[in-house]
């Protein structure tokens, strides 16, 4: 073993940060401290960069294999996208027009919901989502008595009660399910639909907590329209990034090089320890002295690294439970699909998973994302399965799983072809659960490492899963070390 990288000033003279974990958070944490005038090294243990952000190739076009879009309405995302290159690059959906596979048949979204809570029951009652009597249930709302939610709860549990379990398996299930492939009788409301929380602890009623909402909105919507392409407001909801939101990990990796940042793969770290003058790192066959560290890992590796550190942290963080599930990814021609698919201009459909199905959702990406759809002889499209809690179908092999997507989309739109080329992407314990409580847990694992002068945390387990908020928590991460970090020199 021998000693590298030790404790330097940087351009701006604020010293040596070392970031450990090279996803998205980890990267724009590592952005972020370079922009500061930090000297960053940043190590990731596996062979690549960008963990659920992963750009490939199928069939000889551009895929996503992980996460494909972000919130264009929370800025974080969309404005790294551009300081690393990617404006021109951003998009719209071509088409956000998604259904629902349910109770035998596809069925349009019904509008005027949050996170599948209605505020009106008449777009409900069109869609034929729910039965009569699973509308009929829904008006109880307005007659029962408040109800206490306290510091949280389940948004399933809490929702079931007010308007019935029907609302929950068709409508909640399959949304939240879509974000966090978690259960929604377990997810918290507090954690994962925050706005909603604190509405339904200010209003009488379920139904008007959500009327509410979207009311205000309406009024943000006109007030604040989102510029995706840097050429036109579009007010998207989502964007995505021609050739894939893979390549939005790369190019800030790309940037962060530029910015003298030395960034390794292959570089599992197996001890971070304090030191008279900051820390040191053991990675690999190499010693990294520094003034600062962000740990950008999932919950395991996190605890493995502080155990020693901060106990209470490292408990906290083996209780994080996570979702595994699976993508397959396919590619047909064009002539060989079903006009629902290949006519329609349906961006994909989301499966309850009270129906009993084997995959929880799929995407059109062709008709979805229009650099997707470029070759005209070409379709892509893919399908999810597996969540936490539903995890069996995800010890079949690749072969069984392309084959049970078929079988499902035979039965939702009537595809009857075999794709030219398919892959299928695992991701094993690849989602944080966020049941109630965890913010609590958060609070405390957050309270444990601030007793440690120039170490911080982030990713997806702490502010949220979506791109926006594990940027965000990577910047709350770089500019706490930084502010730990005080003058050059200083001990800690």
């Amino acid at each position: 073993m021998h000693e590298a990288d030790k404790r330097t000033d940087g351009p701006g003279g604020t010293g040596h940060v070392v970031v450990i974990g090279g996803g998205i958070a980890g990267l724009a944490a590592a952005h972020r401290l370079l922009s500061e005038g930090v000297r960053v090294t940043l190590l990731e243990a596996g062979p690549r960069l960008g963990g659920k952000l992963w750009a490939g190739e199928l069939a000889g076009a551009p895929v996503d294999l992980g996460a494909e879009s972000v919130l264009a309405r929370r800025p974080e995302a969309v404005d790294l996208a551009r300081a690393v290159g990617l404006g021109e690059a951003l998009q719209a959906p071509a088409t956000a027009t998604a259904r629902l596979w349910t109770r035998g048949t596809l069925r349009d979204m019904p509008r005027g919901h949050v996170m599948g809570v209605p505020g009106d029951t008449g777009p409900l009652a069109a869609s034929g989502v729910l039965s009569a009597e699973g509308l009929a249930r829904i008006a109880a709302d307005t007659e029962l008595p408040p109800t206490e939610v306290g510091d949280d709860v389940a948004v399933g549990e809490y929702v079931a009660a007010r308007m019935g379990r029907e609302v929950v398996d068709r409508l909640v299930e399959p949304l939240l399910g879509g974000v966090y492939a978690g259960d929604a009788y377990r997810i918290s409301m507090r954690a994962a639909v925050p706005a909603l929380f604190e509405a339904v602890r200010t209003h009488p009623t379920l139904t008007e907590s959500v009327r509410a909402l979207q009311g205000g909105a309406a009024s943000r919507a006109a007030a604040e329209r989102t510029t995706v392409t840097g050429a036109a407001a579009t007010g998207a909801f989502f964007a995505g990034i021609a050739g894939g939101i893979g390549r939005l990990p790369l190019a800030v990796a790309d940037a962060c090089r530029a910015a003298g940042a030395q960034i390794l793969t292959n570089a599992p770290v197996s001890g971070i320890r304090r030191t008279p003058g900051g820390w040191r790192i053991t990675a690999a066959d190499r010693l990294l002295d520094a003034d600062g560290v962000v740990l950008a890992t999932p919950a395991g590796p996190a605890a493995e690294l502080l155990a020693g550190l901060a106990p209470a942290a490292a408990a906290s963080l083996r209780e994080v439970e996570y979702a595994s599930m699976a993508l397959v990814t396919m590619a047909f021609r064009r002539s060989d699909l079903p006009a629902a698919i290949a006519g329609g201009d349906a961006s994909g459909f989301l499966v309850p998973p009270v129906d009993g199905r084997t995959i929880k959702a799929s995407t059109f990406s062709s008709n979805k994302w229009s650099w997707a759809g470029a070759d005209p002889e070409l379709f892509l499209l893919r399908t999810s399965i597996g969540r936490h809690g539903d995890e069996g179908d995800l010890a079949r092999e690749d072969s069984e799983l392309v084959d049970v997507s078929l079988a499902d989309l035979k039965d939702a739109v009537g595809l009857a072809a075999r794709p030219v080329a398919s892959t299928v992407t695992r991701w094993d314990g690849g989602l944080p659960q966020y049941p109630v409580g965890h913010l609590s847990r958060v609070a405390r694992i957050r309270t444990a490492v601030a007793a440690l002068p120039g170490l911080a945390v982030c990713g997806a387990l702490y502010d949220g899963v979506g791109i926006p908020a594990c940027i965000a928590s990577a910047g709350k991460a770089a500019d706490a070390v930084i502010a730990s970090m005080g003058t050059p020199g200083t001990d800690h």
